[in-house]
């Protein structure tokens, strides 16, 4: 049924962009069309497109609302959980900054900058991890330390009263260890970690990347992004634990939690490896509207530039956007992800047409922010696919992102033969 239906829905994709591709009316109708037809079948309850072409913004478009309760429609300022865009938008531009101002090499071994993380966390380089080559553990489920085999919790991990140890509230009636993090750092240390270097996808080293921060620089992580990026870009809802800002109506929901936390994740990070380091990572945590988020990717299309301002130097960007290891068949850059070295329409989640200087992320919650030098296309994509549930996999199943990424590159390519801007106006 599910391949029967991803069959129609590429049918139908193809149908209307060959009906009409040329106007930017049309483009709108397509896209129309596409988000309302996964819509339908609760691929996700909303979302929000943008694309820009340059700096010129072309499509910022909201859809559905922030649950199928269809009590509150998405508005094109909402701000969305980010999941793994994380990665690139939080953990790998703190490695940039670092790098840029010589607190490290990237050949460095971890252990050189981070205490008691044992041999062989240790032994990986910062260039192996941040490009998913040093064979460390794919995943750990942290939460799932707080508790015993009878259920209760353990010592210094959760409790379901507030004191001053146990400070961070995980819920209404469930508070964190202030030094929880001492445990995540203790079970990535016993980590497998294989003796083989190829691709393996892993969270792990980006939990360690606020502790790298702070030995550098004697300054938070939290801080050194908001004081390096975040500020000068004037992102002000790119943030982590976004209630200290934000209303909970401005915030889209997430899932509803029924094996950790055990109610509606609304506000406070999905990740359940984030919020055991209480919403602070480089793994995940960050929340963010589209037109803030966009403003990471297009300093960094503009060769580090925002305004007057060098957040960083051209040569950074080009090192860490750049394949690491293509020969041993891995796409990745420095963090940041690339377009699969052969094309898959099944396993791709960007277009066909995106090039491979192209670059972005994923995220689990099912947003994509991508952006392509050749074309200076920026694409994202902000969504809550796993409201109510991570099983809802119609995101996947119908191909929406990629389907939607490549009517963009078809529009731009339209709009060049028939000499137009990307809103449709003759140059």
């Amino acid at each position: 049924m599910l391949n029967l239906r991803h069959t129609l829905f590429t049918l139908f994709f193809f149908a209307i962009v060959f009906a009409d591709g040329q106007t930017y009316d049309s483009l709108i109708n397509d896209l129309d069309s596409i988000v309302y037809e996964a819509i339908n079948a609760e691929a996700f309850p909303g979302c929000i497109v943008y694309a820009s072409q340059g700096d010129s913004v072309f499509v910022l478009k909201s859809y559905g609302y922030h649950t199928y309760d269809s009590t509150r429609r998405v508005a094109v300022n909402d701000i969305y959980d980010l999941a793994s865009i994380t990665k690139v938008v939080g953990g790998t531009l703190a490695m940039m900054k670092l790098y840029e101002d010589g607190h490290l090499d990237l050949d460095d071994e971890i252990r050189e900058h981070i205490d008691r993380i044992g041999r062989r966390v240790g032994r990986v380089t910062f260039r192996e991890a941040l490009a998913h080559q040093g064979g460390l553990y794919p995943w750990i489920p942290y939460h799932q330390e707080s508790r015993r085999r009878n259920g209760k919790f353990r010592n210094k991990t959760v409790t379901n009263e507030m004191d001053e140890d146990y400070s961070y509230p995980l819920t209404d009636s469930l508070y964190l260890h202030s030094d929880f993090y001492s445990r995540i750092k203790k079970m990535i240390r016993k980590s497998d970690v294989s003796d083989e270097k190829k691709y393996r996808y892993s969270g792990l080293f980006f939990y360690l990347i606020p502790e790298l921060v702070k030995n550098l620089t004697d300054t938070s992580y939290q801080v050194y992004l908001e004081t390096h990026f975040y500020k000068p870009l004037n992102a002000e809802t790119l943030t982590f634990n976004p209630l200290d800002k934000f209303r909970l109506n401005q915030i889209v929901p997430t899932e509803i939690d029924t094996f950790f936390r055990m109610e509606p994740i609304h506000g406070k990070v999905h990740d359940e490896g984030a919020i055991m380091m209480k919403g602070v990572s480089g793994n995940a945590g960050l929340f963010s509207n589209a037109t803030d988020l966009a403003k990471v990717f297009h300093m960094l299309l503009n060769d580090g530039k925002s305004d007057t301002l060098q957040l960083l130097f051209p040569q950074t960007i080009q090192l860490f956007t750049t394949a690491q290891y293509p020969n041993n068949g891995n796409r990745r850059g420095l963090g940041f992800d690339k377009p699969l070295l052969e094309y898959d329409s099944i396993r791709s989640s960007v277009a066909k047409s995106a090039s491979f200087k192209s670059y972005g992320h994923t995220g689990y919650t099912g947003t994509l922010a991508w952006i392509d030098p050749e074309n200076g296309l920026t694409f994202i994509f902000l969504t809550n696919r796993v409201y109510p549930s991570r099983t809802y996999r119609g995101l996947y199943e119908l191909n929406v992102r990629p389907t939607i990424h490549q009517l963009l590159y078809d529009y731009l390519d339209s709009s060049l033969r028939e000499n137009t801007d990307p809103v449709g106006n003759t140059k």
